[in-house]
């Protein structure tokens, strides 16, 4: 983002300018009553670069025009909340509709894309659960594709490393026990669970989605943050990501209705959304 140089800017200002050099790189937005969260998540940044507040931070950005602390900026400010099996139903839905396209189409691999995967829970429970139910290994097992704009998130994503708190948030003792080691204070995945995910960098609003198109496709609990215009957008290119007929989930506070025409609502999973586009088999098998 280039700032105007200029005086130095008040608090609010400075809460402003940091608000849009987010939005513009990830397109993600921060509501005014959460504004308060710009300066919980800058208080680290501040301290390592011996900073008093946010407009100092802002001089900074202004006097070096480089991306680093741009960048350093940014990753803060993006919300990782995130845990182990989340909904769980809706993951068993997928499962459960990962199996019907398997069923539907014999010897093709299906894939999912996890995006906005945050550091990575969500498609190692989707890994644990495919496992679980016999579909975890050999050719026919599902390809999980999981996709983050955080190159910080993914590096803990990659190394499917967790603390005591965040094991414990939705994980089962069973499973921790099968799938993770522990590793002082904390819990490190597996390897034969982490080589099941292919983990990328990747922005919705900015990058074209990962190569081939995906059966399923999870974007759950993302689009809260954007505008209403960059929605639409963004539906278009899960659209594009997405094999005719294929899925797209969403969080429980998200829809489709009134944003776009490329998916509607699928009557056999409830939740979830269908392309329109879907060839006559596939809607008899999921309409």
């Amino acid at each position: 983002m280039h700032f105007p140089s200029a005086v130095a800017p008040t608090k609010s200002g400075a809460m402003n300018m940091i608000s849009a050099l987010l939005e513009q790189r990830t397109g993600q937005q921060i509501a005014a009553n959460r504004a308060w969260r710009i300066e919980t998540a800058l208080k680290p940044l501040l301290r390592e670069r011996g900073l008093a507040s946010l407009d100092q931070l802002v001089a900074q950005l202004v006097a070096t025009r480089t991306g680093d602390l741009g960048d350093q900026v940014v990753d803060a400010l993006l919300n990782q909340e995130t845990s182990f099996f989340r909904d769980a139903a809706v993951l068993d839905m997928i499962a459960e509709a990962t199996q019907a396209f398997q069923a539907e189409a014999p010897g093709r691999k299906i894939r999912l894309w996890s995006s906005g995967c945050s550091t990575g829970q969500e498609p190692l429970s989707l890994a644990m659960l495919f496992d679980e139910k016999g579909m975890g290994e050999g050719p026919s097992a599902p390809e999980i594709v999981a996709t983050d704009v955080s190159p910080t998130a993914l590096a803990r994503a990659r190394a499917g490393r967790y603390s005591q708190f965040e094991i414990q948030r939705g994980l089962p003792v069973r499973r921790m026990m099968t799938w993770f080691d522990g590793a002082g204070g904390d819990w490190v995945a597996r390897p034969e669970l982490l080589r099941r995910i292919q983990f990328r960098q990747h922005n919705l609003t900015a990058d074209a989605p990962p190569a081939g198109k995906f059966d399923v496709v999870l974007c759950r609990n993302v689009m809260l943050y954007f505008s209403q215009d960059v929605r639409r957008d963004v539906f278009d290119i899960l659209a594009a990501a997405v094999r005719p007929g294929g899925l797209l989930v969403l969080g429980a506070g998200e829809t489709v209705i009134g944003l776009t025409d490329r998916f509607k609502p699928c009557d056999k999973f409830r939740g979830f959304y269908r392309a329109v586009e879907a060839v006559p088999a596939q809607r008899a098998a999921f309409g």
